[in-house]
């Protein structure tokens, strides 16, 4: 499954999509692909780093890591999670390591 995220008001110029699939595992794979996004201490208010999150099914919130800015082209973030989800967000946070998102939504997407 693949999904786009809307136009983000904080950061216009990114263009950001995300993938789902289940491995053989019955794990979810994430993929999520940004591109022209602008470093995190660029934005108002500004963050040391962008979260990734996704909305469980059966959890709730969780965080799955950070999707790292090396240039503002194309930056990707993958990972493989036990927990089954439809909607995916990404914030600006000062610390990576968070339970809950605390800083500024970025974009929101279902998948």
């Amino acid at each position: 499954t693949t999904a786009k995220f809307p136009v983000s008001s904080t950061a216009p110029a990114a263009d950001i999509s995300a993938k789902k699939k289940t491995d053989s595992h019955r794990n979810i794979t994430l993929e999520i692909t940004a591109r022209n996004l602008a470093s995190p201490d660029r934005l108002n208010p500004a963050g040391n780093n962008y979260s990734v999150w996704i909305v469980t099914k059966e959890y709730g919130v969780k965080n799955v890591g950070q999707l790292m800015i090396r240039n503002a082209k194309k930056s990707s973030f993958k990972t493989t999670t036990p927990f089954d989800f439809n909607e995916i967000f990404i914030t600006v946070e000062n610390q990576g390591d968070l339970k809950y998102p605390t800083g500024t939504e970025i974009s929101r997407t279902k998948i």
